[in-house]
């Protein structure tokens, strides 16, 4: 019979309870979130935490310089003319434009993805041609021909 009586708990007592978490326990939680300073900014940073806004000027270098050597390898790959790391390096960070004129992107979205994808296929194509000792197509001409193949 007492355990019965334990489980039979009115409005009442429900209510108290009630008042009770929102009269003690809600404003001291918010007096320890208000007190917790710079608690709050120091989440996320620590031993193992990476700080984008510390980065040194030359770790934004080597990065680019990296980034630029990439560039040239694949257009070597592609039997392009590489660009030249150091030049380029030099140019990008003065922020001058260069020769290249800004690629054109279709005004259609769609048609820029089929473009892509048809790229992509060319440059599988040439790979292969490559590994059979036969010399590569040019990969944009190979784009407008497969394009209008299926145009």
């Amino acid at each position: 019979m007492a355990a019965s009586g334990i489980l039979a708990v009115g409005a009442s007592e429900l209510s108290l309870v009630l008042i009770l978490l929102f009269v003690v326990v809600i404003p001291v939680a918010a007096i320890a979130f208000a007190r917790s300073g710079k608690g709050y900014d120091e989440i996320g940073k620590g031993r193992f935490a990476v700080d984008f806004d510390g980065e040194s000027q030359a770790a934004d270098h080597e990065e680019l310089r990296q980034l630029v050597q990439a560039k040239a390898f694949r257009q070597k790959q592609r039997g392009e003319q590489p660009v030249d790391v150091e030049t380029e390096v030099e140019r990008l960070l003065r922020g001058d434009p260069g020769d290249d004129p800004a690629p054109t992107q279709p005004a259609d979205p769609e048609t820029a993805a089929i473009r892509e994808e048809v790229r992509q296929v060319a440059i599988a194509r040439n790979e292969s041609r490559i590994r059979r000792g036969e010399p590569p197509l040019d990969v944009e001409v190979e784009v407008e021909r497969m394009l209008a193949d299926f145009l």
